[in-house]
Parts: C-alpha cells; structure tokens; sequence
C-alpha cells in the first residue's frame, strides 16, 4: 500500500470534502468535526461518484407512543448521498444506510503536520 498525498488539512474546510486520484482508484476525503474519512468513490449501486453528492444529517421519523405518524426531524448523523440515485451513506463508517450490510471500501488517513495522506 502507497501512500497519497490529498493535500492541506487547511484546505479541506469542515463539513467538505476533496475527492483524489489514488494510482487508479478514486477516493473521496470528507473533513467533519476535526476528523478525517475517506472513501471509494465508486457508488455500489451502479458506479456513479458516491462522494460527490450532498452532506445531510440523517432523517429520523417521528413516530408517537400510539403508532402514529408525527413528522420527520434531522438527528446527529451525517450521510453522503450519491448523485446518481440517491444512495445515502454513513459518513463514519461508510455504510449505506438503507442495508448497514453494505458499505463502502474504506480507506486510512493520515496526518503529519498540516499535510493530510490516504494509504491505498
């Protein structure tokens, strides 16, 4: 396994993300609340850029002590979501949240002063 350079940490806002070329992998690298996550940038569905999407905190349904139906609230969460169809995934583990069975190919990065790598 290699290491990438993806840049400065400076340069990666929080609540953004840099997508990378990696040998010929494409990985994204999403900055959330100090820490760093980087993922394929190959959708499971059909391939699309899973990185490119949106950043949204997930939808959490509310639902009363009767059963009944309240509304809908946004929780803690954060997911990306692939522009292609909508696949949501886990911003801390990568795994898509409409089957947590699947996720995807995560990848390690490191930090060494401001410069920030991903080793694939």
């Amino acid at each position: 396994m290699a290491e990438w350079l993806v840049g400065k940490a400076s340069d990666i806002k929080d609540g953004d993300r840099k997508v990378v070329t990696a040998g010929k992998r494409e990985i994204g690298v999403f900055h959330k609340d100090g820490a760093f996550y980087a993922y394929s940038n190959t959708c499971l569905h059909q391939g699309g850029p899973a990185c490119e999407g949106v950043m949204i905190a997930n939808v959490i349904d509310i639902i009363n002590p009767d059963r009944t139906y309240e509304g809908q609230t946004f929780g803690d969460k954060t997911h990306f979501v692939c522009p292609w169809h909508g696949w949501e995934y886990d911003l801390k583990t990568g795994e898509m949240v409409g089957d947590r069975k699947q996720k995807l190919r995560k990848y390690e990065v490191l930090k060494r002063g401001d410069d920030i790598y991903v080793v694939a």
